[in-house]
């Protein structure tokens, strides 16, 4: 048992998360391969005496610690994600990734390294009167991890009174938390615009539909999507992330076919709505002034991430208790990613918050080759999950 508080106590052993969170980073795996992941995740568990469950959502991992008294029935979720992403690392330090084209470019690591020192703390401790579910998630990343678990009934097995997640932010100095009692993350769509016209030699246009231009003006015109449609006070992106069209080798050539993927990023869903009812509108309407056609594919892949009030206020206020009121954001900036958490706090309250690392005046920003945890604020992690659990569910006096 430990008489300190979870910070005090959780540092007493840093440096076994460290090479944790280390040995994760050397052996990276991608959404639902997590295999090696999930193994060492439940075999920490276990070696605490923490039942655990396995393959829910494929490769997930949940933890059940049982308080001192479990009288109220309250249940608390804790959530970290433990995918890596398809790219290649290009540091050299010691624990870099040993896997060709895989690294762990986003931190998952270190976040399933700051659930297992909360496990270990509340296996520990047990300062709570209810039970403590730790989420050891899969593919976060693209792959609707969260969702899968859900599907494969999380919230029925264990319901859950609320549910949180924390993700490392280098934009936020190490030893800070950021939160928002709002939006959080915004929604993930992908679009698909297929346009067909007619194709022919191209010295002579005015025998064909360039398929070309209609793209050109299509991109143009869903750009004053944002500008003339969406009121200035909400917040959307529509972004073309490729364009192709016929062979770069023939010049001369006007391919009959253009295809453009594209991602549009919004928090309120009457503004997502708005978009794609919009990008319906143009994009047929252009294609036919110019005498082509044009189908729009339109996927709602991630919906928003929205903390509700009275939990990001309890995340703030542990947070100016544990570290001081200088060093917690309120108010944070919201960011125009998404996350598959926002499947979970779509079924439960909840708060997602930001654990500061620093590192982004440097170019160590998510989703770099050359980005690493900052094993430092391992600690503040794991304790901000800890007093969760320990304030969502006081032991009665």
């Amino acid at each position: 048992m430990y008489a300190r508080s979870p910070l005090e106590s959780i540092r007493l052993f840093h440096d076994e998360l460290t090479a944790l969170r280390r040995d994760l980073h050397a052996h990276p795996e991608l959404g639902f391969e997590e295999v090696r992941t999930s193994g060492i995740v439940a075999g920490a568990m276990e070696a605490l005496g923490i039942e655990v469950h396995r393959g829910i959502g494929k490769t997930g991992v949940v933890g059940v610690i049982r308080g001192k008294r479990c009288d109220s029935g309250r249940m608390i979720g804790l959530r970290a994600d433990m995918d890596a992403l398809p790219m290649t690392e290009d540091n050299d330090f010691g624990h870099k990734s040993t896997k060709a084209g895989l690294m762990h470019g986003c931190g998952h690591d270190g976040h399933t390294a700051v659930l297992v020192g909360a496990a270990k703390y509340l296996a520990q401790t047990r300062n709570f009167d209810g039970t403590a579910v730790l989420i050891f998630q899969p593919a976060e990343e693209g792959r609707g991890g969260a969702r899968a678990m859900l599907e494969d009934g999380l919230f029925d097995t264990f319901p859950c009174d609320a549910i949180y997640a924390l993700h490392n932010w280098p934009g936020l100095k190490p030893g800070t938390i950021g939160i928002n009692p709002g939006p959080m993350m915004a929604a993930a769509d992908r679009f698909e615009i297929q346009i067909t016209g007619r194709g022919g030699h191209g010295a002579h246009p005015y025998q064909t539909i360039d398929p070309v231009t209609i793209a050109g003006q299509i991109i143009t015109a869903l750009q004053t999507i944002v500008s003339r449609n969406v009121n200035p006070l909400d917040s959307a992106v529509v972004s073309i992330g490729s364009l192709q069209a016929g062979h770069p080798g023939a010049m001369s050539v006007i391919p009959r076919e253009a295809k453009m993927v594209g991602t549009v990023r919004t928090f309120r869903k009457s503004v997502q709505e708005m978009v794609e009812a919009r990008m319906r509108e143009l994009v047929t309407a252009i294609a036919g002034a110019f005498g082509g056609t044009a189908e729009l594919v339109y996927e709602r892949i991630y919906p928003a991430t929205l903390n509700t009030p009275q939990h990001a206020n309890l995340v703030a206020d542990i947070a100016t208790e544990m570290i001081g009121k200088e060093n917690v954001v309120r108010d944070l900036v919201p960011s125009m990613g998404s996350e598959d958490f926002s499947f979970m706090l779509q079924s439960k309250p909840g708060a997602y918050f930001r654990l500061g690392q620093g590192g982004a005046d440097s170019g160590c920003v998510l989703h770099n080759s050359h980005f690493d945890f900052n094993d430092a604020v391992i600690p503040l992690g794991s304790a901000m999950f800890c007093a969760l659990a320990e304030r969502g569910m006081p032991l009665a006096d």
